[in-house]
């Protein structure tokens, strides 16, 4: 007779294999291999289900495995699965750039190309602005994340563990700093603005002229840097910055858009229309795709031939992703999304009134985060607290993340189609793992 296997023989095989045969630098947030998923909630191999508030790193906006998206791949699918639009196009692409056209901010002609990942997305519309305006600088922010390829990895800050002993990187960036109000040292956020919005504009008259400067990246909300919101003073200074001196705003979406900030896009929040945004993640509902859009003179610029991507636009993706768009507007996502946020914010700060290890609740939407400290008056970072709630709470059946410069922010990204009993219950494994810390 066959010995029968258990769950955790099955799961040790996978890891040995996984070990063998997997790249070491592919790091993994937990040691749970996946069986299925559906909406917020995943089951594991080791039979255990788990609620999901990473949400793929902010793949899942709207909840795994969407019965509409899931329809529209198999439809796709079975009609062709990806000739390459660069030899023979096809209609998905035009329709999906004639959507994300008409729904990204800005009353002006866009256009729209689409590729394969955020860091792609992200490098085009570099590519882009450089060709359009005649100017290589790129200014970017302190703790941005732009990608891992050699030029989004010249723009992203956090050199352990993404940059280390990969360099030399890219030339012609520069870095500057992006509000932090937690930590500033200023007396109010107006101060912070204006502090940080004169070093910009004595940046570009003392340090590199405005006339060799091409864009300025941001991201709406700060993501692997630690979940933090700039101010609708700062970012509307910047972008009269940008337009006073011809410079390309670039908003980079990819973590933010798609109903993620309250807003279908964060940039929404702050009444300004980037020339162009990146966008990925929650775009196709975990499909890899991703795209650039913006002002049609700008995405213009580059000649015939000068952009593409092999893979770029597959049909089956661009489906999952027209499908992604019918579901926000069917199931009203965007006003969902602003009540979510408001729900776990209320969460949060009653928590922060409890424990001391609390000493930042901050987010836009359900885009929220906790930042831990030691102490809240020196504000030192709990960087070990951070790794063991994160560690807890996926032992008791909550999947989420850290982020931040010190790791000592904890990041939320739940679908926005999450069940309150879902929701208040990942809540609770929560609030237990900080009351545990916090003793």
């Amino acid at each position: 007779m066959k010995k029968k296997v258990t769950w955790r023989e099955k799961i040790g095989e996978l890891d040995d294999r996984k070990k063998k045969a997997v790249a070491r630098g592919v790091r993994n947030v937990t040691g749970i291999f996946v069986q299925s998923a559906e909406g917020s909630i995943m089951k594991g191999l080791d039979g255990n289900r788990y609620i999901d508030f990473a949400g793929g790193i902010g793949i899942q906006n709207i909840g795994h495995n969407h019965p509409k998206v899931v329809r529209a791949i198999q439809d796709q699918a079975e009609k062709y699965i990806h000739p390459s639009y660069h030899v023979t196009p096809f209609e998905p692409y035009v329709r999906l750039a004639e959507k994300l056209n008409e729904y990204t901010p800005g009353d002006f002609q866009k256009k729209t190309m689409l590729v394969n990942s955020g860091a792609e997305a992200n490098e085009n519309a570099i590519k882009m602005a450089r060709k359009y305006t005649g100017k290589r600088g790129i200014i970017v922010f302190d703790r941005a994340f732009h990608g891992r390829t050699l030029l989004t990895l010249s723009l992203t800050a956090k050199s352990v563990p993404f940059k280390k002993g990969f360099g030399p990187f890219a030339g012609d960036v520069y870095r500057l700093p992006y509000p932090y109000y937690y930590r500033s040292g200023a007396k109010s956020q107006a101060e912070e603005d204006c502090l940080i919005l004169k070093r910009i504009t004595d940046f570009l008259q003392f340090e590199v002229p405005a006339e060799d400067v091409a864009a300025v990246m941001i991201e709406p909300v700060q993501g692997e840097g630690g979940f933090i919101v700039p101010s609708v003073r700062f970012m509307q200074g910047l972008k009269e910055i940008c337009a006073k001196h011809h410079i390309v705003l670039i908003a980079d979406e990819i973590q933010t858009g798609y109903c993620r900030t309250g807003k279908l896009f964060a940039m929404e929040h702050f009444g300004v229309a980037p020339d162009l945004m990146t966008m990925s993640k929650s775009m196709a509902a975990g499909m890899p795709l991703s795209a650039v859009t913006g002002r049609a003179e700008i995405v213009d610029a580059p000649e015939p031939g000068q952009l593409g991507s092999t893979l770029a636009g597959n049909p089956v993706a661009c489906a999952a992703a027209l499908s992604v768009l019918d579901v926000i507007v069917e199931e009203n996502l965007v006003a969902k999304s602003a009540l979510l946020g408001g729900k776990i914010m209320n969460a949060f700060s009653k928590m922060q009134n409890k424990y001391e290890i609390i000493g930042d609740v901050r987010g836009l939407g359900p885009m929220c985060a906790i930042e831990l400290v030691k102490n809240r008056r020196t504000k030192e970072p709990a960087t070990e607290l951070a790794a063991n709630i994160v560690q807890y709470c996926w032992k008791n059946g909550l999947i989420i993340l850290s982020a931040g410069l010190y790791a000592n922010v904890l990041r939320f990204l739940p679908p926005v189609t999450i069940q309150d009993e879902y929701l208040y219950e990942g809540l609770a494994i929560l609030e237990e793992a900080v009351k545990k810390a916090d003793l």
